[in-house]
């Protein structure tokens, strides 16, 4: 027996040498079992690694690669909530981590909803009618329309806008994705390396502080202020005019009241909430996101001003 034994139980005892363990697998009989193959491919392995490593050129094999877990949120989502009124900058670098903003959006959807039905009820449906007849009247055709026209056109104008109320939670998330959309391809177009998902957390939580204190307070304005007193054209977003538009009549000038509301309290705390979030999620300089939030604030100043020049 030569380094080992293999009577019986063909158990095996190797010489260290790979040579030799060739050696053995031509000169022994196999046994019956897989062990001796095992032995076998066992000394052609250390063969072909001594090769190697008596080869100039052979060089030792790279270290696996080291996988870095990703950092975790530090806030839970409802902790976001209330912490973006208060700490804008951590929640937005937590929303780096990891994007999210179901709740958010909920909430604002229903509080737009909320404050549509609340106007629509406040003004009463007599009151829409007559808002709706003025409009047409406004129109250099209303001159030439029936009364049966005038009623048929203001009857498809209350339908329209009770639909729009019961299907205005979708409408503001559409909205809400939409916009977040517009953020990931503006700040990708700057240098971004945030996501979409980022884009649309942005987005939100940048309009969850002053979208969820205007509707607020312009539901409970609507409890106390008189019915009289209500611009049905002027209060579609609110009744709370934070801007230097409280100073100007909307009906007499209001192309001068758009100009004026866009500069409101609640769209400039929007626009810092914009900023912050740009430079944290999306990774883009101050310059560059102070730009893209501008750049949008003149395209809704545009949609402003041609609304009311149509009023």
């Amino acid at each position: 027996m030569i380094g080992g034994t293999f009577a019986g139980t063909h158990r095996i005892s190797y010489h260290k040498s790979p040579t030799v363990i060739s050696i053995f697998a031509f000169v022994l009989p196999p046994p019956d079992n897989q062990e001796w193959l095992e032995f076998y491919t066992l000394g052609q392995k250390g063969d072909i690694n001594a090769m190697h490593e008596n080869s100039p050129d052979w060089q030792p094999p790279l270290p696996p690669e080291k996988i870095v877990p990703e950092d975790p949120p530090q806030m839970s989502e409802v902790a976001t909530l209330g912490n973006v009124f208060l700490e804008p900058g951590r929640v937005f670098e937590d929303l780096r981590r990891k994007p999210r903003f179901l709740i958010a959006a909920i909430i604002i959807s229903l509080l737009v909803t909320a404050y549509s039905f609340g106007l629509y009820y406040k003004v009463g449906e007599p009151g829409f009618r007559s808002f709706y007849s003025q409009q047409i009247d406004k129109n250099p055709q209303g001159a030439s329309v029936t009364g049966e026209q005038r009623n048929q056109m203001v009857d498809m104008y209350m339908t329209i806008g009770t639909v729009t109320r019961y299907v205005m939670p979708v409408l503001v998330l559409l909205f809400l994705l939409i916009g977040g959309l517009i953020y990931w391809i503006a700040a990708k177009a700057f240098g971004g390396s945030g996501n979409l998902m980022h884009g649309i957390s942005t987005w939100i939580y940048a309009s969850f502080p002053p979208t969820v204190v205007s509707m607020l307070a312009s539901n409970i304005i609507l409890v106390f202020k008189d019915v009289d007193n209500i611009d049905i054209a002027a209060s579609q977003s609110g009744v709370v005019n934070a801007n230097l538009g409280f100073f100007i009549d909307s009906k007499a000038n209001p192309m001068l009241f758009a100009l004026l509301g866009t500069f409101d309290f609640f769209m400039i705390w929007g626009w810092i909430l914009a900023v912050i979030g740009l430079q944290t999620t999306m990774r883009i300089s101050a310059g560059s996101a102070w730009t893209v939030t501008i750049i949008l604030a003149l395209v809704s100043l545009g949609f402003r001003l041609v609304g009311a020049a149509f009023s």
